[in-house]
């Protein structure tokens, strides 16, 4: 095998830097295709660190603190919300350039190195979670950003340095890499420090081993300095709270689906053949290290939203970097490595392919996601999606033209509240109309500088009129009664954008007892509003 050159390598890595990153911030704006839940959840928590409230302290989120930091940094000196977002993707290339670099002339062969950081890259820069749907979105953009952690981590690890030795360079970038991911979303660190631990120790980086344990340690320890131990404890406390949701422990298929349904047997069939494979062709380590791998895969994958197996590429890389030089085993391995990046192509595409579709989007169908702020006049959605108001309606329950059918249909029951059964009514358009007008109307009664907890998904009054964010509240819905103590009001939407999560708020505020300090203060075609005694 060749060493990579590497000045192309790093012209790849920058020229993908200026193409994907570039391309995104020439659109002097940030213009959304859907998920607009998802980046509201996004705005308030970047809203509220830019303002210096720190995240499971002030406010609570499963989310890493890393994986919003970035954004806020912008946001908080004088960036608009979208701008800070595209801004902020192009810091994060900048920042892995180095380690992805150093991974790619060390342990890849020429043909490899450049491939590899592309890939990098494109998970960091893309405007779109994965999959093989067009829209441009920032939702779960944490996902991507960990992936690309997990893609140089893993090959420092797993590989043994080929062509250039730096055991203070692996073990740092090492220690960092899995930083990184306990700082974005701790489901990789979970999924992927056992392995890489194991991997140093098989291809007997040990000197690494203990600079990573050092590196994570020393960020551990700035961390702990700068916001305390309380941090942490509020970190897992998050966590376990969202372990122990009804509605988000998994936000996707179960994970026998996404270890054997159709979608999904291909790339695991080919996973456990590469591993036969690359034991059989001599590369036992590398073959133990992917073994041990497809369970931290099928895990990440079984956790996140869409469940998109985007290690599909960093399998192909690991089967095509070791390869015997002849043999059957070659042949073979080569075959199954293609048929990871077949299976991995329409996913991989709409990532690359996203900042050339954000620049082409007609702005003249677009409008201010969140009206009324000028620091968030930069963040736009489809004006059909915004204030196009759909919803979905169940006619199988009472007062409906097919109650008659409620018995069999297998809904589960309405609640009921405070001795009312609120209607099966959910948004499925329209949010910006209707925090608007909620908002607006709230304004209207006099009730601005109000604390307003919402009997939904999202809480976000307070970004489209001037309410209080709540001490303690939760960005995003994850189960649990999060801020409740500090709202002054209660706001049930008669539509809400999830009926799943108003019946599990106002269930638990039930059985807690909270809702005997209710009392109804005001009634409208929107939303009912009750004021805490």
């Amino acid at each position: 095998m060749r060493q990579a050159n590497r000045t192309s390598v790093l012209i790849v890595l920058m020229a993908a830097i200026l193409a994907l990153g570039g391309m995104a911030i020439a659109k002097s704006g940030f213009y959304l295709g859907k998920h607009e839940g998802d980046t509201l959840h996004m705005v308030e928590i970047v809203s509220r660190m830019s303002a210096g409230q720190l995240p499971h302290i002030d406010f609570m989120t499963p989310i890493g603190a890393l994986a919003f930091a970035p954004i806020a940094l912008f946001k908080a000196n004088g960036f608009g919300i979208g701008m800070s977002v595209l801004w902020a993707q192009v810091l994060m290339a900048l920042a892995f350039v180095l380690p992805t670099f150093w991974v790619a002339i060390s342990r890849f062969p020429r043909l490899l190195a450049a491939p590899y950081g592309f890939v990098v890259m494109v998970l960091i820069l893309a405007l779109v979670h994965g999959e093989a749907e067009s829209g441009v979105s920032i939702s779960m953009h944490y996902n991507r950003w960990a992936w690309a952690a997990a893609y140089v981590a893993i090959p420092a690890a797993l590989f043994v340095p080929q062509f250039a030795r730096n055991s203070l360079f692996d073990g740092i970038i090492i220690g960092l890499m899995l930083s990184v991911m306990a700082m974005i979303k701790v489901t990789y660190f979970v999924a992927f420090a056992p392995v890489i631990v194991v991997a140093l120790l098989m291809t007997g980086q040990l000197r690494a081993f203990g600079i990573a344990i050092l590196t994570g340690l020393g960020v551990v320890a700035i961390l702990t300095a700068w916001m305390g131990i309380g941090f942490w404890l509020a970190y897992v406390a998050d966590l376990q709270t969202v372990a122990g949701s009804a509605n988000r422990a998994a936000p996707g298929l179960p994970l026998a689906s996404i270890l054997a349904a159709p979608a999904y047997e291909g790339g695991t069939i080919a996973a456990i053949a590469g591993v036969i494979f690359l034991r059989r062709g001599g590369a036992s380590a590398a073959g133990m290290g992917l073994l041990l791998l497809i369970p931290g895969f099928i895990y990440v994958t079984y956790q996140n939203f869409g469940n998109d197996p985007q290690w599909l590429l960093l399998m192909a890389f690991i089967l095509l970097a070791h390869r015997p030089d002849q043999g059957d085993e070659r042949a073979t391995i080569t075959g199954i490595a293609l048929m990871s990046i077949a299976f991995a192509t329409p996913s991989f595409l709409n990532l690359a392919y996203s900042p050339f579709r954000h620049f082409n989007a007609d702005v003249e169908r677009f409008t201010p996601l969140i009206s009324g702020t000028p620091d968030n006049a930069d963040l736009y959605t489809l004006t059909a999606r915004a204030i196009r108001v759909d919803a979905t309606v169940a006619l199988d329950t009472e007062g409906q033209p097919y109650a008659t059918w409620q018995d069999q249909s297998g809904r589960d029951a309405p609640v009921s509240f405070k001795g009312e059964t609120f209607g099966n009514c959910a948004l499925d358009s329209g949010i910006t109309a209707y925090f608007t007008d909620v908002s607006g109307d709230l304004t209207e009664a006099g009730y601005q500088g109000a604390k307003l907890f919402a009997a939904d998904l999202l809480n976000s009054f307070w970004l489209y009129g001037e309410f209080e964010p709540l001490t303690g509240g939760a960005p995003w819905y994850y189960g649990g009664l999060s801020g409740f103590a500090d709202a002054e009001y209660l706001l049930v939407p008669l539509c809400p954008l999830s009926v799943e999560a108003r019946e599990l708020i106002l269930t638990e505020i039930t059985e807690t007892g909270a809702d005997e300090t209710l009392t109804e203060v005001r009634r409208t075609p929107l939303y009912v509003l009750f004021e805490k005694g």
